[in-house]
């Protein structure tokens, strides 16, 4: 749509509030709502203003008027509000200069596609992510300078088998790590997930399937049929935004926490990715598990920078509780087909060329998609444009290597602060085409490091009492 139409959308579904939408650094969705009466075409070339300096890791309070541009392509009616409203996703602009704002998510992923076009190796990035998510019926947390705790709860956990329930306890929990496809009734959300499909489909969103996730209470997993990068990441906003309301009309609670229980498979977002050129994919080839030398550069390219990537796949302190061997989180930085304890994953579900692609399985939910699926694919081109080498497949399960064989094979960060400072030290990869620039990369740093992995490192931990206290 462009904006007039996108205004007789609105018209046409009886709209009375238009609702501006963009994302914030660390990728949460933020609004503001008008009158449908107060936003006309002009508004889609003005804008509207806001304050900069109250979004996480954006301006300071002597810069902080700022504007957002509404998109008519991306216009939807919400489904969940009251009064008819339609909604706009929204690129942010300096007000002075009418340049697009450095920090602004979209626009980093609009970067990265024009970049890939003007590299000329292709002209579309293909992500499919699968996002992963755990389905509460009660969250409760809290910290203080006296106290720190957290509680959730699911009919489904395991830990649940002998407590009394309204009704009786009608058992059909299922065992830790052992949630993977039962049916109902072990599977208590088959009807919700069907719910939150039929939703995302009403929004043009494409979905593959739904099924019940590896752990126990409640994990889940809905994946949507592969896009365009910017339009891939447009939807993920969408994808969540969905499943938590949702969730939230049954009376639950859904977290993307990549880890939110001890002692089972954390939710990961393992993104699968293509490059195409005039609608033909360019992964497919002869080469190891049918991939092209362009995607195994791709691949090569993804493993040399999964360090500094795992700044923005891997991006909080939560992260680095589910990227630990054995819960199927790839730490060993590794090419192989099939095996789900490579880093980067070669499907073989099909030998059609289309699908031919390469799964990168150590990104999580937590991340902002713009800014992961676009630094992902600056590592690919990097890869291709250098020909790096991805190195020997490893076609064995990895946690099961010897000492002197997993000593080999480079590793994930082992916690947020030390992927931070791979990102310090290699993000050149990222600085092509102004993709990234240098005030983007410092202000992630910055934010990150003062915002979560201080404040956690500060802060006694629960554990840290059972294992001191009587010392």
């Amino acid at each position: 749509m462009n904006a007039k139409e996108a205004l007789q959308y609105a018209k046409k579904n009886d709209a009375v509030m238009v609702d501006l939408r963009f994302t914030d650094w660390p990728g949460t969705w933020q609004h503001c709502s008008y009158p449908i009466d107060f936003i006309d075409e002009g508004t889609f070339e003005d804008g509207q203003g806001f304050d900069g300096s109250s979004i996480r890791g954006w301006q300071s309070i002597n810069e902080s008027d700022m504007l957002m541009i509404p998109d008519p392509a991306t216009a939807f009616m919400d489904p969940f509000f009251k009064h008819p409203t339609l909604v706009l996703m929204c690129d942010i602009v300096d007000p002075i200069t009418r340049e697009r704002y450095s920090r602004d998510p979209r626009y980093i992923a609009t970067k990265a596609e024009n970049y890939l076009k003007q590299s000329g190796i292709g002209d579309t990035a293909y992500f499919g992510p699968e996002a992963e998510f755990f389905i509460f019926d009660d969250a409760r947390f809290s910290t203080g300078p006296d106290h720190s705790y957290y509680s959730v709860d699911s009919i489904e956990g395991s830990w649940n088998t002998g407590r009394e329930e309204d009704g009786g306890n009608l058992g059909f929990k299922p065992r830790a790590q052992e949630g993977y496809f039962p049916v109902p009734p072990i599977d208590h959300f088959q009807d919700l997930r069907s719910e939150m499909v039929i939703m995302l489909q009403k929004l043009g969103i494409k979905v593959e399937a739904q099924h019940h996730e590896v752990a126990t209470a409640g994990q889940a997993e809905i994946d949507m049929v592969f896009s365009p990068l910017r339009s891939m990441a447009d939807d993920l906003c969408k994808y969540k935004y969905v499943i938590k309301q949702v969730a939230r009309e049954a009376g639950k609670s859904v977290t993307f926490m990549p880890k939110p229980v001890f002692e089972g498979n954390g939710s990961g977002m393992h993104c699968h990715q293509s490059i195409w050129r005039d609608g033909k994919p360019l992964f497919a080839g002869s080469g190891y598990a049918g991939l092209s030398e362009m995607g195994l550069h791709y691949i090569g390219g993804i493993l040399k920078h999964s360090r500094a990537l795992a700044a923005f796949t891997n991006p909080t302190t939560n992260s680095y509780k589910r990227l630990t061997p054995g819960y199927e989180a790839p730490v060993k930085l590794a090419l192989s087909s099939r095996n789900r304890s490579a880093a980067c994953r070669i499907p073989m579900y099909s030998d059609s060329p289309k699908a031919k692609r390469v799964e990168v399985r150590y990104p999580d939910p937590s991340c902002n998609a713009y800014l992961a699926f676009s630094a992902m694919l600056m590592a690919g081109i990097d890869g291709i444009e250098n020909k790096i080498d991805p190195g020997e497949p490893l076609d064995k399960n990895i946690y099961s290597l010897s000492p002197e064989e997993a000593a080999a094979v480079p590793s994930m960060p082992g916690n947020l602060e030390e992927a931070l400072g791979c990102l310090e030290e290699d993000h050149d990869f990222l600085l092509k085409g102004d993709v990234f620039t240098e005030d983007a990369i410092s202000a992630w740093l910055e934010y990150k490091r003062e915002s979560e992995v201080n404040p956690v490192r500060l802060r006694p931990h629960p554990h840290e009492f059972e294992l001191y206290y009587d010392i």
